[in-house]
């Protein structure tokens, strides 16, 4: 899973939460340097055969600054979460291409990708990709919902890739 934001839209905090890395939201900002990987587990109650979904976000820096690094990060990610502040106009006009670079260019589908609006309520419906309107002081645990609903797709989407590869090597 690939975790990507535009310059200072919360993204890191989001996957704290969302990992249960911390138990404080907010505090200073510091930008992240390059990528940090996150590593977790969630269970996702309609799983068919009930299992934990093992999640790794990278989060990565959106500073242009570490562009050469990003081609590698995004090989094999089987979800890209967006995440950008609303209250930015200049981040919302960005989506585009960063959709376009990360999603697109990597040959996934609208439902392995999630656009996070984070902080500022603003609906954003670009492309078919899941809003999540993302504000941890009023409604934590509404957007880790949101979230597991994002990760069920992206497992049901990989699920059914690796069963059609099953059986084209069987046939």
């Amino acid at each position: 899973m690939f975790c990507l934001s535009l310059f200072q839209s919360g993204k890191t905090v989001l996957a704290n939460f969302l990992s249960d890395t911390t138990e404080r939201l907010g505090g200073e900002y510091r930008p992240t340097q390059g990528v940090r990987m996150v590593s977790f587990e969630c269970d996702l109650e309609s799983s068919s055969d009930h299992q934990p979904c093992e999640v790794t976000l990278w989060d990565c820096s959106g500073n242009f600054k570490f562009e050469s690094c990003w081609p590698a990060l995004t090989t094999d990610s089987c979800g890209v979460v967006l995440v950008y502040n609303p209250t930015v106009p200049s981040q919302l006009r960005e989506i585009e291409s960063w959709f376009s670079m990360f999603v697109s260019s990597q040959g996934l589908q609208d439902t392995q990708c999630v656009l996070v609006a984070h902080r500022q309520p603003g609906d954003t419906h670009t492309h078919t990709l899941m809003v999540i309107q993302s504000n941890l002081e009023e409604n934590p645990e509404a957007v880790r919902q949101h979230f597991y609903t994002y990760l069920q797709k992206v497992v049901k989407v990989v699920t059914e890739s690796r069963e059609r590869d099953e059986m084209s090597i069987i046939t």
